[in-house]
């Protein structure tokens, strides 16, 4: 990693939630490792899929990593959010034996590639992994194949939860370290979904995600007058001077906004 002259040398990667980018100085910085944190119904999968998505459209190359969710379920539900899959290059790898083969047209410009391990573990099902750092190299070596055949960007984990389940993590501070600098080496754009505790006094199962990380946007549930608002806030972005406000999260025509900087919506 170069040393920056100025600040506005710095990249960024939008969010493509309207509202957020422009109290992001235009996004989040190029190669950051960010969590996205939430519990159920925040819409967690969907936020980064649509940065996927758009950034697809827009030219770029994108890996979303599906541990728990299959293939199938997940863009039946994008599809439900009205994302028109026909406008990007789609790439569904079901073989890891197969990669190159299935993202050959990932040569185009602009991809967006989906490795379902549910579906890869399955074909699996005869090879025998030792430990849960079997697994881990596994994903990273599915990552390594893509970027060398691709011009790959950005990366979606979803999610850190599936992956303590499937890794056996004794260790967690050492693990969730190689986890983050083995990112961080790849020189990809990662996005990664943490299952947050019901507790406002925890963001990420482990309590040292978001130390490791370059950057935290929490997602949380929060009831007014027997409504439930989706909220969004940046609680940490490194090299950027963000607003720290509570945002309402809306999702509407086919787009995500984030409002009401620190205010209360009219209801």
């Amino acid at each position: 990693m170069e040393i920056i002259k100025n600040k506005k040398e710095i990249e960024r990667v939008k969010t493509h939630i309207i509202g957020l980018d422009e109290n992001l100085e235009g996004g989040i910085p190029i190669n950051h490792t960010v969590l996205f944190s939430g519990t159920a119904g925040t819409m967690k999968s969907s936020i980064t899929f649509n940065i996927l998505y758009n950034e697809a459209l827009d030219g770029n190359t994108g890996l979303y990593l599906t541990l728990e969710q299959s293939t199938d379920s997940l863009l039946n539900h994008m599809v439900n959010l009205d994302f028109d899959l026909s406008k990007i290059n789609l790439i569904v790898i079901p073989d890891i034996s197969n990669i190159e083969k299935d993202i050959k047209s990932a040569t185009k410009k602009g991809s967006l590639i989906i490795a379902d391990l549910g579906a890869i573990r399955k074909k699996l099902k005869d090879t025998k992994f030792s430990s849960g750092s079997d697994w881990l190299n596994a994903i990273f070596n599915l990552i390594k194949k893509v970027a060398k055949s691709t011009d790959l960007k950005l990366f979606v984990l979803d999610s850190l939860a599936a992956l303590y389940v499937l890794s056996k993590f004794e260790d967690p501070r050492s693990k969730l370290f190689f986890i983050f600098e083995s990112l961080r080496d790849l020189n990809l754009t990662s996005y990664l979904i943490s299952e947050a505790p019901y507790s406002r006094n925890n963001i990420t199962e482990f309590g040292v995600e978001e130390y490791l990380a370059d950057g935290v946007i929490q997602l949380q549930l929060t009831e007014r007058y027997r409504k439930v608002t989706r909220e969004i806030s940046i609680v940490k972005m490194r090299t950027t001077n963000c607003n720290l406000d509570i945002f309402t999260l809306e999702y509407k025509n086919g787009k995500f906004q984030a409002m009401y900087g620190g205010k209360t919506p009219v209801i």
